[in-house]
């Protein structure tokens, strides 16, 4: 049977500041992430899941366990998608040339992306994904919803849920938006893409 751990942050908890704090990462890789962890692998025995991946389970399960695995999967593809912050941070490589194609400029992607992020009711993720033709969709969803189970590859995500930002923003859901460009490690979303 697959026992699922916590996800090893690429960085020190305080590199990410002041985008994110050390505190917020304590809390919510620490203890946010390492409950749906825990959850998950309580859930898997007798499940039907017991031997699949997270992108399977979070693709055909429903109910407690896809909440869960989806948290799982959606937190580790977040977490995994930072640097060290950076003036001027903008998209390198075949991701910038996809961005400037579809959407005529990074400005006016950063404005939709952050618009659909600040306008999602609720808990929730703002996602970045290529369908299979490689064109690029931004998704609002809601809970522990992932792009994978619309068919799309997901690319990159900016967390909505209270607990990502709160400590260091309070309500301003569109300040904390914003302030995540600094941090956007483009080089694994290139390699995502």
């Amino acid at each position: 049977m697959t026992t699922f751990e916590l996800i090893k942050l690429p960085y020190a908890p305080d590199a990410l500041a002041p985008v994110i704090s050390a505190e917020t990462i304590g809390f919510h890789h620490g203890k946010h992430l390492q409950t749906y962890v825990n959850n998950l692998n309580a859930l898997l025995p007798g499940s039907g899941f017991e031997d699949a991946t997270l992108e399977e389970i979070v693709k055909k399960s429903e109910g407690g366990i896809f909440n869960n695995a989806g948290q799982i999967l959606n937190h580790n593809l977040y977490f995994t998608q930072f640097a060290a912050p950076k003036e001027n941070n903008v998209p390198t490589g075949r991701i910038a040339e996809a961005i400037q194609a579809q959407f005529g400029s990074f400005e006016a992607f950063k404005e939709e992306f952050e618009k659909k992020g600040a306008t999602l009711f609720g808990s929730g993720w703002v996602w970045l994904s290529a369908d299979l033709e490689g064109k690029l969709v931004i998704t609002q969803e809601p809970n522990a919803g992932n792009p994978l189970t619309k068919g799309l590859k997901p690319l990159l995500t900016f967390d909505v849920w209270e607990h990502a930002y709160y400590l260091d923003y309070q309500n301003r859901r569109p300040a904390h938006l914003s302030a995540l460009w600094q941090i956007v490690n483009w080089e694994e979303v290139n390699n995502r893409f």
